[in-house]
């Protein structure tokens, strides 16, 4: 029922349709409360507590997947090639303990979050989750005194904590219909103060860069091989072309890893599974397939599932993201021009 409900919405979210239409007077309501709670910190009456390091928050305003993760991943490797030290921060996902804790590679990604320890495996960046990102920000600067730079995965709406620059993500669906939840897929208004914009699309037009509300750069995701779930010989995607190949995806938009396949030339059958899908209910069973490719957001569960981790079937498709290194230069010249507290 969940799942039906998620794709009626979200079809819902790409026009203003009659339901869309039916939902609008909720939607003014939850822009009315948001824009208040936004203004509060805005004035002061809130107060947002500053870390002693510079702050950049990578986020989106489109609910959902839009490729946070991989763009964290390189921003982090950015700031290290330019010679500072960065941290990562995020709430992380499931798991009953909201305290600050350390995320290493061989974390359960059932108390940190699948995205975290992604990170962690990937940015090879401290990494701490905690449900208040200023507290989990204090415990990564006192256990990793080395950090000079906190990227926060996630949290725009999180005001609560001070920043010093904003990234909003995009994908191809832009902002949708314009409108806000529930009527829409939006949790502010596109015309939000942001630093810089990025949209994860094969290409920038016009009218997309218009709908998103600034100049914006564009990032691709690129997957260029496979590698067995549990390691292996990594062989080219273009090797698998006379496979039968399936393509699971447990991510917020699971059509966009399917494309990139299918842009790689493989003839690919689709499950999309829910974002941050547990796979405990063992999706794969019935698949009759040579090789399941999956991301590695879902791979850091499915390598600590039993019926799963060994299967022969399940192989993964790392992605990069790649992105235009003026961004990053400028990212560091707003870093490096921060008074520290």
């Amino acid at each position: 029922m969940s799942s039906s409900l998620e794709t009626t919405l979200t079809r819902a979210w790409l026009r203003r349709g009659p339901l869309a239409c039916a939902l609008l007077p909720v939607s003014l309501l939850f822009r009315l409360l948001s824009g208040v709670r936004a203004l509060l910190y805005r004035v002061g009456l809130k107060r947002a507590e500053r870390l002693p390091v510079p702050v950049i928050v990578v986020g989106n305003i489109f609910i959902g997947g839009t490729g946070k993760t991989p763009l964290t991943i390189w921003l982090a490797e950015a700031l290290r090639a330019a010679g500072l030290h960065p941290g990562v921060i995020s709430r992380g996902h499931g798991g009953e303990n909201s305290a600050p804790r350390a995320v290493t590679p061989q974390s359960d990604p059932r108390e940190v979050g699948d995205e975290p320890l992604l990170i962690a495996a990937r940015a090879g960046c401290p990494v701490v989750v905690g449900r208040r990102r200023a507290e989990a920000g204090r415990a990564l600067l006192a256990q990793y005194p080395e950090v000079d730079v906190v990227i926060t995965d996630d949290g725009l709406q999180h005001y609560a904590l001070a920043r010093d620059v904003e990234i909003v993500l995009f994908d191809g669906r832009g902002v949708g219909n314009g409108w806000l939840l529930p009527a829409g897929p939006l949790r502010e208004p596109p015309a939000r103060r942001r630093d810089f914009t990025v949209v994860n699309a094969p290409e920038i037009t016009p009218a997309l860069a218009k709908a998103v509300g600034a100049q914006p750069y564009r990032m691709q995701l690129a997957g260029e091989y496979a590698e067995p779930l549990q390691g292996g010989t990594r062989l080219p995607l273009a090797q698998l072309r006379d496979k039968r190949l399936v393509a699971a995806a447990g991510i917020g938009n699971p059509a966009r890893f399917f494309a990139m396949l299918r842009g790689a030339g493989l003839t690919v059958g689709a499950l999309a599974l829910p974002d941050h899908h547990d796979f405990l209910d063992r999706p794969f069973d019935g698949v009759d397939a040579d090789i399941i490719l999956i991301t590695e957001k879902d791979a850091v569960k499915c390598r600590q599932i039993d019926n799963l981790k060994d299967d022969p079937r399940l192989w993964v498709v790392p992605v990069t993201a790649q992105l235009d290194a003026r961004l990053a230069e400028q990212i560091v010249e707003k870093c490096r021009g921060r008074s520290t507290a």
